[in-house]
């Protein structure tokens, strides 16, 4: 009943949302969720990859699928940083010739931003027998709504992002351009004094 109700709940594409789930052994799996929302993409990869594999386990083996079960959600709100919204691509051939195909990042989020997040995991993964398996673990959604409410989830605490100590050289250009900003700011300052000055001393003559 629960699980129809959590069916029923679910608006996406049912089908696609549950295929494949039936050739996975479940048996002692942990349902771990990811909030993509404001996260970097590269950064939400390489956790999601990391627990796919099993690699936080104190059990695992190269040649074992010991992985647990990954629920992606917002995947409409994963963040990228500099300017690869614009220039990041995606290509691949029809076969054809001359038929290479290119997205861009944007596009592509638009058009389908699971797709974004299922291909960052998967080139994260060694192309080997189980990579067809721990494919079939990522569940990616494009918003917050799921089929699995009535499965025990477990929600994913991301690590705090790590920020580097910027180095001296671009620590000095960073002041000296503040230095210089506020060195203009400072002489728009007193060229608008002086033209009120000499408006004043006009008015008054």
């Amino acid at each position: 009943m629960a699980s129809q109700a959590a069916a029923s709940a679910f608006n996406g594409n049912m089908k696609k949302a549950l295929a494949g789930l039936k050739r996975i052994n479940l048996e002692g799996l942990r349902w771990r969720v990811f909030d993509a929302k404001g996260q970097v993409l590269g950064r939400l990869a390489s956790q999601i990859s990391t627990v796919i594999q099993g690699k936080d386990k104190p059990t695992y083996a190269p040649y074992r699928d010991d992985g647990d079960i990954c629920v992606v959600l917002n995947a409409k709100d994963v963040c990228v940083t500099g300017r690869k919204m614009t220039d990041k691509f995606y290509r691949w051939h029809t076969g054809y010739i001359g038929h290479l195909k290119e997205r861009s990042l944007k596009d592509q989020m638009a058009k389908d931003p699971t797709e974004v997040i299922r291909k960052a995991v998967l080139r994260m993964l060694p192309r080997n027998k189980l990579r067809d398996d721990r494919d079939r673990k990522l569940r990616i959604f494009p918003d917050s709504e799921h089929p699995f409410g009535d499965r025990p989830l477990e929600p994913y605490v991301m690590p705090p992002r790590k920020v580097r100590e910027i180095r001296p050289r671009a620590r000095r250009a960073m002041i000296r351009a503040q230095k210089k900003a506020e060195q203009q700011e400072q002489g728009g300052n007193e060229k608008r004094k002086g033209k009120k000055r000499e408006v004043e001393a006009e008015l008054t003559e």
